[in-house]
């Protein structure tokens, strides 16, 4: 088995016999994996500190290539992020971030770009003026990276540009993002959006720093959340369990 050195994100963890864990990380190198750490929790062991959750963590795993368990034989803490520590709403969030990551993501498929996303998301989640729009954007970038991304800038059903100036847009989930008013009629499980909201997702989907300029009012950022939590909740066939939490 080759051995593998990466950094990780801890998503879970949970002991296992008298002084061993196992632990689920997404790692830069190779994804997801969930790898059992033999004596992680000997009072002297050298992996101490290094699986804490929501921790980045410098790891190496003898990778076995299977579903069976990866070995971690080495965790050593890179980073923790102390607003997890002293705000209820940044943990949350950071609980929420790891929901996604492990209920998204298939065991051994690379997402560095998610990686990286996952990490600043967490390191300024203290920050509660630009929490919540962190949080959205980092959906989207998930949505984005693994193929699951609605259309929100051309009708999902014919490809027509779909211009957000207008009142109020069609967006369904089975069909797959914003609809035009030509598709409309007879599409099934079809929500209402204005276009202030519509505009709104485009500009925290793209790059750059025109997202921290936006004028989110309490109910565009409502409408937002109930929309992106509507599209996430379809894609894993359940709604989040931490997604009742981000308003808290």
């Amino acid at each position: 088995m080759p051995s593998i050195r990466t950094p990780a994100i801890v998503l879970r963890t949970y002991d296992v016999f008298e002084t061993s864990t196992v632990a689920t990380v997404f790692t830069r190198e190779i994804g997801k994996v969930s790898g059992l750490a033999k004596g992680a929790r000997r009072l002297k062991s050298p992996m101490q500190g290094g699986l804490d959750l929501l921790a980045i963590s410098d790891i190496v795993l003898l990778h076995k290539g299977t579903d069976a368990l990866d070995l971690i034989i080495e965790a050593s803490p890179q980073e923790r992020f102390e607003s997890l520590r002293r705000d209820l709403a940044a943990l949350y969030a950071g609980y929420y971030i790891a929901e996604l990551l492990s209920d998204l993501t298939d065991l051994h498929d690379p997402h560095p770009r998610l990686f990286d996303a996952a990490m600043v998301t967490l390191r300024h989640l203290g920050d509660p003026i630009l929490r919540q729009r962190r949080l959205f954007r980092f959906e989207l970038a998930c949505l984005r990276e693994l193929g699951l991304m609605p259309a929100i800038d051309h009708c999902a059903h014919c490809g027509e540009l779909v211009d957000a100036s207008g009142d109020a847009f069609a967006f369904g989930l089975a069909t797959g993002g914003v609809i035009c008013p030509a598709c409309r009629p007879g599409q099934p499980h079809v929500a209402t959006l204005s276009g202030v909201t519509l505009g709104a997702i485009r500009a925290l989907a793209e790059p750059g720093s025109a997202w921290r300029k936006l004028a989110l009012t309490p109910a565009a950022s409502a409408t937002i959340r109930a929309t992106l939590g509507a599209v996430i909740s379809h894609a894993i066939g359940r709604k989040p369990r931490l997604l009742p939490y981000l308003g808290a």
